[in-house]
């Protein structure tokens, strides 16, 4: 889906007449519309809200979706009464994005709270639009200011939809209340995999009752079931009054397409397209962009691995562990290649890191490094095996590289941990230590802490998920559901990383202080 034009643009002869019309008719009857065309059923609707996403110093991407086809009209002010207009940008949504639509705004300042505001004008007759809704994000500063920012995944997974009675989606809600600059969303934006049913039962005799649609009541093989799964999500308050004020980076996991998929292995009746790739993930994937606030990457269409600075303490390298990997099982048994990051991004993820020049480099991750799974990375103690060799080789690059402060973020467990990485506790020791954070689910089944492998030297410094009492897969409404929450100061530089669950209570939290830059040919380098 391209991001769109700019709206300041040349109108050709007849786009001018018809608007000109169109003004001089108002004008003829006072500024008020035809009856026909002033009922809100006659002019197009913003259906699932606003989103904004990819924000940096400059720029970011506006969101929203229509009822009908339609030309979105987009206008920027860092006054939320609009008094002055700083920016403006247009984009269509048309049939064929499932009337979504979305573009990159440029040109803004920077360390600014910049209002938007959004309507929707018919396509076919430009003046009769209708009603606006407005939206925020904050720029980064280009000074060294303080900033924080949220992260979870996994939403709406096991079965456990929108239930108004229980409050919907509430830790969005928490997430919301803390203000922060913008959002990781880890990944598991949907469960596609995972049909919504009208009731479930909970522990105790309570019964769990979900708002259905048809959509999303099967699991998702066409690309309208994959773009229901979206939309149902939207229909919850909380998490499109937390879309409408906070920024969000998107990446994907799994259940975007369906568990534990792979580019290889992971199909439907439909196959496989000429070129080998699988008809499900082309649809998955094409129902992702469609719906997320995520910048285009001229380079490689549909790219979801991307670098995003904010500001000189911060750069986040959004990686993507699914697009290249190997295959869909990750078994100590298989002896084939195995790779999870493939080489194309793993040499872009090494530049990148090399190239920043932030205080600190967040890696967010689909999937975490040390925690048992044929679907992930660890497969047990002991030295590096399959996918774990590339994980080895990025560690070992990043410390002859003399990248430090470097921090991992994940979700995907549906429970939050801290780790910290040592290679005096690890089998393979070349690199220096560092910090792994896990956090949510945002909205779906609970499970229990997992296992740690010795390869990288892993501890538990923290976890928390249900207990065995409790049973797995525990409902949202029993309050086990988690996000994190990060702050960096500006003077001191220091990262607070504080795990939060959906009443908004903190559960457990590290300072980190920043070590020197020790890349070769910096200033600190040389004098370390």
């Amino acid at each position: 889906m391209a991001i769109a034009r700019r709206a300041k643009q040349s109108l050709n002869r007849r786009q001018l007449l018809v608007r000109s019309a169109s003004t001089l008719a108002l004008a003829g009857l006072g500024g008020i519309a035809r009856p026909s065309l002033s009922r809100a059923a006659d002019r197009p609707q913003i259906t699932c809200g606003l989103a904004s996403g990819d924000v940096s110093t400059g720029s970011a991407v506006v969101w929203a979706r229509a009822d009908r086809p339609a030309r979105m009209l987009v206008e920027c002010s860092t006054l939320e009464s609009f008094k002055s207009i700083i920016r403006v940008a247009s984009s269509d949504a048309l049939p064929d994005h499932d009337f979504t639509s979305k573009v990159l705004i440029e040109g803004l300042p920077s360390g600014q709270d910049i209002f938007y505001r959004v309507r929707f004008e018919d396509i076919g007759e430009p003046g009769i639009a209708g009603e606006a809704q407005v939206g925020h994000f904050r720029t980064a500063s280009t000074e060294q200011a303080s900033l924080s920012f949220v992260w979870s995944g996994d939403t709406a997974g096991q079965g456990w939809g929108i239930d108004p009675a229980r409050g919907g989606m509430r830790t969005y809600k928490a997430m919301l209340d803390n203000h922060p600059d913008f959002f990781i969303h880890s990944g598991d934006h949907i469960y596609a995999d995972c049909p919504v049913p009208s009731e479930l039962k909970l522990p105790g005799g309570g019964i769990w009752r979900n708002i259905v649609t048809e959509e999303k009541s099967v699991v998702a093989h066409s690309l309208a079931q994959f773009r229901g799964n979206y939309k149902y999500n939207l229909l919850d308050d909380h998490l499109r009054a937390f879309n409408a004020q906070v920024p969000m980076l998107a990446q994907w996991d799994d259940h975007e397409v369906t568990n534990d998929w792979s580019p290889i292995g992971s199909a439907d009746e439909t196959g496989y397209a000429e070129d080998g790739a699988s008809r499900l993930v082309e649809r998955a994937a094409r129902a992702f962009h469609e719906f997320m606030p995520i910048r285009t990457t001229p380079a490689q269409e549909g790219r979801v691995y991307r670098r995003i600075g904010y500001g000189p303490l911060l750069d986040v390298f959004l990686i993507d562990m699914r697009s290249y990997r190997d295959s869909t099982w990750n078994k100590r048994t298989d002896r084939s290649d195995c790779f999870i990051l493939g080489s194309a991004q793993l040499a872009w993820l090494k530049r990148e890191l090399v190239a920043s020049d932030a205080t600190w480099k967040v890696i967010a991750a689909d999937l975490p490094i040390g925690l048992i799974s044929e679907d992930a990375i660890a497969l047990g103690d002991g030295p590096p095996e399959r996918r774990e060799h590339e994980i080895a080789d990025l560690l070992s690059f990043m410390k002859r590289a003399g990248v430090r402060n470097t921090v991992w973020l994940t979700a995907d467990m549906h429970y939050t941990a801290a780790h910290y990485y040592d290679p005096n506790r690890a089998v393979y020791q070349d690199f220096e230590p560092f910090w792994e954070f896990v956090s949510g689910p945002l909205h779906a089944g609970t499970w229990a802490p997992g296992e740690l492998d010795n390869t990288f030297g892993p501890k538990a410094m923290f976890q928390k998920g249900c207990s065995a009492e409790q049973g797995e897969n525990l409902a949202p409404c029993f309050g086990l559901q988690f996000f994190g929450r990060v702050d960096i100061d500006g003077q001191s530089e220091i990262m607070t990383v504080t795990l939060k669950d959906a009443d908004d209570r903190a559960l457990w939290s590290v300072d980190i202080a920043p070590r020197p830059d020790a890349r070769p040919g910096t200033m600190l380098a040389q004098h370390i």
